[in-house]
């Protein structure tokens, strides 16, 4: 098994920000993560790369028998072939200035003991000594991983062309994961976006998931997850079938790009630290299931897998934030996504999007209503996904043509599932709407039309960027950057993001900036008030108790972080005395919330 030699990983981003990203990335031992969800982006890639390095294609049509799980599995063939021939380059490259391999060691962290290793080789006058050497730190590196990802929501029951919905097994979630399962890649899947009780038990049915007898496990399981609730649930289920989670990353609820999940006011600093305090207690409990699973499938191992790794990520900006995750709460290792948009060497972001990107402010990036799975959807204003929605609303032809129909859910009007985002539903929604008399009709037209095509143009950007052509629709690309992306205004080589994050440069911007527990916090306030402004004048008790708990978790966040910081020896004085005042001004905030059934949004209930 080999030791990750960096302290990082590159998170999926979107659907097609980091579909070919370790072609950019992996040869330089950096592990990232592609999504699943797009399969016919997935076939446009295939043939690119295929093009690119003048390979044999043969297209894979959506007629074909089980085309969504083909198209992956040879996407992943593709792509790991590319990147072996890659990696046997670079070590075969020779220890000078500017070459792949010299690359490969800058780029680690300085603690490493390769890259300390690689030092005393530079500085070693001896001929034969410095040959040595070079030829030992050729056997210490190897690529970084090729994981890819799957949300687990996104589970799409497809039809055949008579109409019948196929067996679930051909279901887009199920699909992807026989997909990966059936690749060369050794690596890891990471499952997002909630607990899919059909695709955790699909998991089963691949030997390439379970440990072999030494204990090492050729496709891992990472599982992203938001608390330690989630952690202690879903790896008990997986346990109970002789599967073992690798690795639990855990993610801010809303400081961070994509779809944004809340967790009812549960903050990251709290939950981490809940993490570390049952971390042995917790991996003991999995493992005594594990073991009693394994012995009822009769896979006794002489070894079994190692501990899993606890890592984190969302809204990470500078590498003292960084240090301090990993030193503070023992985490294993930290993800690292939205600044790499900024990186064309490392993400697909078209030209236009990206000078968007550089010029953005804190007030252009905002938690949006556009995701038609209704889960908060991190957004920026000016991309030209959301100002083609905003002309077609205006023009009185809103919604989008949903050329791939991934979040086809809705049977609200029709007998197969329909999305929220496309023309068809909302001209029928829109139309039931003007025949109501509800006074809040104008809150129901705003929901209805946020809802656009984010599993097509999430995916537009990498088209232009590797002039793509597509008959589908007009490219208008989205892009769900993370907050932190304030914070960072300029094209960045990968060499500068790895600097910056391992502390050896700074490529911040010169904006005021909040400590990242700060920022999330300053979110979750903000995402109460919007919660409030989407409910009707009264509340329901229900809504009541949802909203006093919220208030109550943020609260008890606050005061762990009051005690945090006003013990932490490893922050600066000045910036110390600058976050206890934020929190006690957000705190302030917080008690102003005045929770009745008459909605305090509408009580002007904040100064």
């Amino acid at each position: 098994m080999f030791k990750d030699l960096h302290t990082f990983h590159i998170p999926v981003m979107g659907i097609g920000f980091s579909i070919d990203t370790p072609v950019k990335v992996a040869r330089y031992g950096l592990s990232s993560v592609i999504s699943l969800v797009d399969d016919t982006l997935i076939e446009h890639m295939r043939k690119f790369y295929s093009d690119t390095y003048h390979l044999e294609y043969r297209e894979i049509k959506s007629s074909e028998h089980d085309h969504r799980a083909r198209r992956i599995t040879e996407y992943l063939n593709l792509l790991d072939a590319i990147i072996r021939k890659q990696f046997e380059e670079l070590k075969a490259s020779a220890f000078e200035k500017g070459t792949e391999i010299t690359k490969y060691f800058e780029l680690l962290p300085d603690t490493s003991p390769a890259k300390k290793l690689y030092i005393t080789m530079l500085s070693t006058k001896d001929a034969n000594e410095k040959h040595k050497l070079q030829e030992l730190l050729r056997q210490k590196i190897h690529p970084g991983s090729i994981d890819v990802n799957i949300m687990t929501k996104l589970d799409r029951t497809n039809f055949a062309p008579n109409g019948d919905p196929l067996p679930e097994e051909f279901s887009d979630a199920l699909s992807a994961l026989r997909g990966y399962a059936s690749s060369t890649l050794n690596s890891a899947i990471v499952l997002s976006a909630g607990f899919n009780r059909k695709l955790y038990a699909y998991l089963e049915q691949f030997k390439d998931f379970y440990a072999d007898k030494t204990g090492e496990i050729k496709k891992k399981i990472i599982l992203k997850v938001s608390d330690y609730r989630s952690c202690i649930t879903q790896g008990k289920f997986l346990a109970k079938k002789g599967l073992w989670v690798s690795e639990f990353r855990i993610e801010s609820g809303l400081n961070c790009g994509g779809h944004a999940f809340t967790s009812n006011g549960h903050l990251l600093g709290p939950i981490l630290e809940e993490m570390k305090s049952k971390k042995q207690e917790f991996i003991g409990s999995i493992r005594t299931i594990y073991n009693e699973a394994i012995k009822i499938k009769d896979k006794m191992m002489t070894r079994t897998p190692p501990d899993p790794k606890i890592t984190v990520q969302g809204g990470i900006c500078t590498s003292q934030e960084d240090r301090f995750l990993q030193e503070h709460y023992h985490v294993d290792g930290t993800g690292w996504a939205t600044p790499f948009l900024l990186a064309p060497e490392v993400t697909n972001v078209d030209n236009e999007t990206l000078q968007k990107l550089v010029e953005a402010e804190e007030d252009d990036l905002y938690l949006s209503n556009s995701s038609p799975m209704g889960i908060p959807f991190n957004n920026l204003r000016t991309s030209a996904s959301n100002l083609a929605q905003e002309k077609r609303f205006k023009e009185n032809h809103p919604g989008s043509p949903c050329p791939l129909g991934h979040l086809k859910f809705n049977t609200e009007f029709t007998k197969n599932p329909i999305c929220l985002g496309s023309r068809q539903y909302q001209k029928l929604k829109l139309d039931q709407i003007a025949q109501s008399t509800d006074p809040d009709k104008n809150l129901q037209i705003e929901d209805v039309v946020a809802k656009t095509c984010i599993c097509f143009d999430l995916g537009a950007s990498v088209l232009i960027k590797h002039n793509i052509k597509n008959a589908a629709k007009e490219l208008t690309p989205a892009i769900c950057p993370g907050p932190s992306l304030a914070y960072f205004s300029k094209v960045m080589t990968l060499k500068e993001m790895v600097d910056h994050i391992y502390g050896r440069a700074n490529v911040l911007n010169a904006k005021e900036r909040p400590h990242m527990f700060i920022k999330e916090l300053m979110i979750y306030i903000n995402n109460l008030i919007d919660q409030l402004r989407r409910c009707k004048c009264t509340l329901t008790e229900n809504q009541i108790a949802q909203f006093e708990e919220f208030k109550i978790n943020m609260l008890e966040g606050v005061s762990y972080y009051k005690d945090l910081f006003g013990k932490e020896l490893r922050i600066a004085q000045d910036q110390k005395e600058k976050i206890l005042q934020e929190l006690k001004d957000l705190e302030v905030k917080i008690h102003a919330f005045k929770l009745s059934a008459v909605n305090p949004f509408h009580q002007a209930h904040l100064a």
